[in-house]
Formats: structure tokens, C-alpha cells, sequence
């Protein structure tokens, strides 16, 4: 570890644009879930025409007899049908992964801030600990971080 030649003011520059890609990332995954739900509200339901209506229950029915289940909670009430249906699985199947990709890019950015600031300050054995917690993804141990003050 003493071999560490670490330039904090090019940590800081980096950590800018990283962090500037990470709000992207972040907007990119709002504005595909937004879309998602549009586009299950627009696909319509299975069945044809505007005779379709929802009822007690949450069944669509043509007159009185149910057709099929509304789409999972994750997309608008209104949004029915297979193709709602299956966007609604598309995105509770990567709900985990959308927030792997969330919490991977807050650890790197927190890791490399906290590994610096203790490398700046001589403890390399604090350094050492936050690099770690990064590369394991550790976020909530990286908030509660404790090196030097």
C-alpha cells in the first residue's frame, strides 16, 4: 500500500464525470420505465374494439364475462392486455438489475472519494478498507465509513 501515488485533484475530476454519467444513466432508466407505461396503455387490450370495460375486481369483460387479469402493479391500472402483461413482467424481471446498475456506480464514486480523502490523510489502512467496500458493492458500509475526520 505504500506504493500509492494517488493525485486527489484527478480523483475529484474523475469522480465529476463519472458522477455526470451515472444522472444519466439514472434519467435514461426513469425515461424507459415512463416509456414502458406508455406504451402499455397504448397497446390496448385483447379485446376488440371499445366494448372492453373494466370491472369490480380489476377483470377487463366484454358485457359481463371476464377476458383476463389487469397488468401487475408496476404499470397504470389502465394498461390491460398481453402486451401490457408482458412489459409489466419485462420490468419487474430487472428491477434487481436496474438497481445493481444504481448501486454499482454509487459505490465506485463513494469508494474512490472515501479511498482518496483517507489516502490524503495517511491511512492507507482506511484506504484500503473503502477501496474494498467499492469493488464489493457495499454501499450502506461506505456511507457509514469511518476514517479520519
Amino acid at each position: 500500500m505504500a506504493a500509492w501515488d494517488i493525485q486527489p485533484q484527478g480523483v475529484q475530476g474523475q469522480l465529476k464525470v463519472v458522477g455526470t454519467h451515472a444522472e444519466d444513466l439514472g434519467k435514461a432508466l426513469t425515461t424507459l420505465l415512463a416509456d414502458m407505461q406508455e406504451a402499455a396503455q397504448a397497446a390496448g387490450t385483447a379485446v376488440p374494439g371499445s366494448r372492453a370495460t373494466t370491472v369490480q375486481g380489476g377483470q377487463v369483460a366484454l358485457g359481463y364475462k371476464p377476458v383476463g387479469p389487469v397488468a401487475p402493479a408496476l404499470l397504470s391500472q389502465q394498461a390491460t392486455g398481453p402486451v401490457a402483461a408482458a412489459l409489466a413482467e419485462y420490468a419487474k424481471s430487472h428491477r434487481q438489475d436496474f438497481k445493481a446498475m444504481a448501486d454499482r456506480c454509487q459505490a465506485a464514486v463513494l469508494g474512490a472519494a472515501k479511498a482518496t480523502n483517507e489516502y490524503v490523510e495517511g491511512d492507507l489502512e482506511a484506504a484500503k478498507n473503502a477501496q474494498n467496500a467499492a469493488r464489493a458493492v457495499r454501499v450502506d458500509a461506505l456511507k457509514d465509513f469511518g476514517g479520519k475526520k
